[in-house]
């Protein structure tokens, strides 16, 4: 599983999860290929791109 961090860039159109540090699910959203992932209110977040 890959994980993207806030402000990297999206590689590929699709829906990603976002999870806080300890793995908790805090929503998904649709993003398209070369934006960035957006920022977070927590530290050590990351996205997932959902199947």
């Amino acid at each position: 599983m890959e994980k993207w961090k806030p402000g990297e860039q999206v590689p590929k159109t699709g829906n990603y999860a976002c999870y806080d540090k300890n793995g908790r699910c805090g929503g998904s959203t649709y993003l398209e290929q070369g934006k960035r992932f957006p920022a977070t209110q927590h530290s050590g977040s990351y996205y997932v791109q959902e199947d």
